[in-house]
């Protein structure tokens, strides 16, 4: 049975409360889950300390049995030093793409043939007073 430490969500339409549980991989969302081992509020503040409560002995014991947390709750237990996360990088996310980057290119032609065309009309008046 693969093992998930995620939130399952409560609270009234537009008003998110999250519990951080155990649950089996297969189970909905909001459904069956195992134990409860905390709560996160993002209506609060970052620093308030009612934000997120996690039983941190209890998290440990989850993750030494084999289960994974969620990409949110890495972060709530890589906060709390129990957890550490892999660093993520992805240099293709910022870069432009394919039509953004067409257009750069014919952009960059069009300049580069008005510097051109600069250059040969500076150097033609140029010419005209040497002869």
């Amino acid at each position: 049975m693969a093992l998930k430490i995620r939130l399952a969500r409560g609270g009234a339409k537009k008003r998110p409360f999250y519990r951080v549980v155990i649950a089996d991989t297969r189970s909905p969302r909001d459904g069956r889950f195992i134990e409860k081992i905390g709560t996160f509020n993002p209506l609060l503040p970052k620093d308030d300390a009612e934000r997120i409560k996690v039983d941190i002995e209890r998290a440990k014991h989850w993750l030494s049995v084999g289960a994974l947390p969620t990409d949110r709750v890495a972060r709530f237990l890589d906060d709390a030093g129990v957890y550490t996360r892999k660093a993520r990088s992805n240099p293709e996310k910022s870069k432009p793409k394919a039509k953004a980057q067409e257009r750069l290119e014919a952009a960059r032609m069009a300049a580069e043939e008005a510097a051109e065309a600069e250059k040969a009309a500076a150097e033609a008046p140029a010419e005209e007073a040497q002869a």
